[in-house]
């Protein structure tokens, strides 16, 4: 089997996943040995390999800043790296194949929490938008690929992630890990307050990336009559999540406080605040005997003690 973008933090927690189960033969290749935007070096990787299996979690992503500074790199390359796997994929016969993606695909003003039907129902959050539809279209060209040749491709619909090998870069990095370092460099340097973007009021969930990987994983082996009955003739993704949110303010407290940073925090209510609330209905990934077992609090312990290695 094959997991693309394997240093990643979904990636890299599949690979985990996979090899606790005792996949002895998970290929993985770097972006310098093989670039996904790259049709024919995909084409040739492909025929070359001939995975049974893929996991595709390979992406370009980052927080509100990084996707309303760069959209154009947002959506050309997600769409090159989706439509370069997915369909070298099929070419090489591969039938099961993962794609991942986030909650950021449904609209903006959804009703809460989120469930699977909720997809193309209303307008995307702004801020996001070019990453949102490449994903949709990844959506969709699993589902056509699923009517027309017969394939099992899947779509896995994160909430946010955080994990081993998260990216804590203040300017790309998504809400969670930018906080975390912005907390500790204050700390370091022994600042009095500390800036946070937007009012603090947007509620979010997260996830461990080891939740998400065993649930990924979960799904994709459940016998194909059981998964195939998960999606009912609809688009064929399921939510992963916990099932509970919290305000980024409450958020913000509680890193603070793990880190062990003695500041005071402004919220710069100019800065956008993102899509108001973000909870994922799992009622179908539940029913399917999987829960995560990562409490918020002690994973961000551990996420904070793995920065601090680096």
């Amino acid at each position: 089997m094959y997991v693309a973008g394997h240093r990643g933090l979904a990636g890299s927690a599949l690979v985990r996943a996979l090899e606790a189960q005792g996949a002895s033969a998970v290929i993985t290749r770097t972006r310098d040995e093989l670039d996904l935007k790259d049709a024919a070096a995909v084409r040739d990787f492909f025929q070359r390999e001939q995975p049974d299996v893929v996991y595709l979690a390979a992406a370009r992503v980052g927080g509100i800043l990084a996707n309303d500074t760069y959209p154009a790199e947002f959506i050309q390359e997600n769409l090159a790296i989706q439509y370069n796997v997915i369909h070298e994929a099929w070419q090489a016969g591969v039938q099961q194949l993962l794609f991942l993606s986030s909650s950021c695909i449904y609209p903006r003003e959804c009703p809460q929490p989120i469930r699977e039907d909720y997809l193309l129902t209303g307008p995307l959050e702004p801020t996001n938008r070019p990453f949102a539809l490449a994903k949709i279209a990844g959506i969709e060209m699993c589902w056509a690929y699923n009517r027309q040749y017969g394939t099992r491709y899947m779509c896995a619909m994160s909430t946010n992630l955080y994990g081993p090998n998260d990216t804590y870069d203040l300017q790309a990095g998504h809400v969670l890990p930018a906080m975390m370092r912005r907390f500790h460099e204050a700390k370091l340097r022994g600042d009095a307050r500390v800036t946070m973007w937007g009012t603090g009021a947007p509620r979010r969930e997260f996830l461990h990336s080891d939740d998400m990987a065993a649930a990924c994983l979960h799904v994709m082996q459940l016998p194909g009559e059981q998964r195939e009955a998960l999606f009912n003739g609809q688009a064929p993704l399921v939510n992963i999540g916990c099932g509970e949110d919290r305000p980024i303010r409450d958020l913000a407290y509680l890193i603070r406080e793990i880190v062990g940073a003695q500041v005071e925090i402004d919220w710069d209510t100019s800065k956008p605040d993102g899509t108001p609330r973000k909870l994922m209905n799992v009622d179908r990934v539940y029913s399917t005997g999987w829960r995560p077992r990562i409490a918020l609090e002690d994973g961000l312990r551990e996420a904070y003690a793995e920065f601090r290695t680096r």
